[in-house]
């Protein structure tokens, strides 16, 4: 297909050459052209290049990983619905893959006015933080950043976090069942940090989840802030009709 012959700009005949290759010619996690390549091959400039590149990172069909290249997304993956109560190792692992899960910080801190807001706290509370990165297959997946109230679990320590996972440790650990767990999600993009520990491009889409979770009687057991990749997550919701 010649690109420069339509009044459509250049950069958006690239992405449409290239969607229709990755529905027809590359499967999932097959490498494209390099910017040098696709600019030698379609006499367009880097920039052009670089424009059509992040325009299908944006409609969720390649995802970019520094200093490896650009590679085509699975967009196969399974669904997770919301209704049902989430846990990343379960997803993962009902998907046949294999689940990680790395403990990055675990301290104590006060609570400040948004996390009491959300928490039902005092400001200066004492919470715990717990930041996790979540891989499967030894591809990182998700960051989260959960806060728990430390009054609800006193004798909490890294080591019981670092053999099970926190909703076991939430309900066989410290008695709290949990009632309900609340979950919204937004479409975002990849903040510096959280780009770096996912091994994707500063700027790449990303999905925020906040999840708040209460015990049987209404209160926050845990606030949870995660980001994903969203070339890994793919999310659903039934809506039943009532009668």
């Amino acid at each position: 297909m010649a690109i420069g012959a339509r009044k459509q700009p250049l950069y958006d005949q690239l992405v449409d050459i290239l969607t229709e290759k990755i529905d027809r010619e590359y499967r999932a996690g097959d490498m494209i052209p390099s910017e040098r390549e696709l600019s030698e091959r379609y006499g367009l400039s880097r920039t052009t290049v670089r424009l059509a590149l992040q325009e299908l990172e944006r409609l969720g069909l390649v995802v970019r990983q520094h200093g490896r290249g650009t590679f085509v997304t699975d967009r196969s993956a399974k669904a997770t619905n919301l209704m049902q109560s989430y846990s990343f190792t379960e997803q993962m692992r009902a998907m046949g893959r294999d689940p990680e899960t790395t403990i990055l910080d675990f301290c104590e801190m006060e609570a400040d006015k948004n996390l009491a807001e959300h928490m039902g706290l005092r400001i200066g509370d004492r919470i715990f933080k717990l930041k996790r990165l979540r891989s499967a297959d030894n591809m990182p997946m998700m960051v989260e950043r959960s806060y728990l109230p430390v009054r609800q679990f006193l004798s909490l320590k890294r080591p019981l976090l670092e053999r099970k996972p926190l909703y076991d440790v939430i309900e066989q650990d410290f008695q709290q069942k949990i009632r309900v767990a609340e979950e919204e999600f937004y479409a975002s993009i990849a903040r510096p940090t959280d780009a770096h520990l996912l091994g994707i491009v500063e700027g790449s889409p990303v999905l925020d989840l906040v999840r708040t979770t209460y015990n049987e009687s209404n209160e926050v057991v845990e606030y949870t802030l995660s980001v994903a990749r969203a070339d890994q997550f793919k999310y659903k919701v039934y809506h039943q009709r009532s009668n």
